[in-house]
């Protein structure tokens, strides 16, 4: 690549690696001047932290929108889990590096995958539903412990 000093590569330069058998884009455009969660979706909470549904405590919040909604991104992150999970259906999990997680269940689809990088507000899953109730179960995990998502978003 001819670049006499790596601490200097630039925004934008292309690189070439030997052996390399696809192009990958790096995100370094994270702001991290403002690290703070934002909601991931539009609509009312209708389940709080800590509620009991039975025999179940709620480890984070349901938001209720409608069925085929977009979920974002609550923050810039790593996506560390993209599948089906028993008891919170199609999920995403999102690390953000630096000890929090987000989790984002209930949905219909997800359109992001395992190693993918994700930048606050990207379009990650579309909700899914019953055609009767619709809502995203969202949780923020702090050292792998659930916290009250409500004490983190705007």
């Amino acid at each position: 690549n001819n670049i006499p000093n790596g601490a200097h590569i630039e925004k934008g330069q292309l690189l070439f690696i030997p052996g390399a058998d696809q192009v990958k884009t790096i995100i370094l455009d994270r702001d991290f001047k403002n690290n703070e969660f934002i909601w991931p979706i539009k609509g009312k909470v209708i389940l709080y932290f800590g509620d009991r549904k039975g025999v179940m405590v709620n480890r984070g919040i349901h938001i209720r929108a409608n069925e085929g909604d977009q979920v974002c991104a609550s923050r810039t992150g790593k996506v560390v889990f993209a599948d089906y999970l028993e008891g919170y259906g199609h999920t995403v999990i999102l690390d953000h590096a630096d000890g929090y997680y987000s989790i984002y269940a209930q949905n219909a689809k997800l359109t992001v995958k395992l190693d993918d990088d994700i930048i606050q507000g990207q379009p990650i899953a579309q909700l899914g539903g019953n055609g009767e109730l619709a809502f995203l179960h969202f949780e923020i995990r702090k050292n792998a412990q659930a916290d009250n998502p409500l004490y983190y978003l705007p």
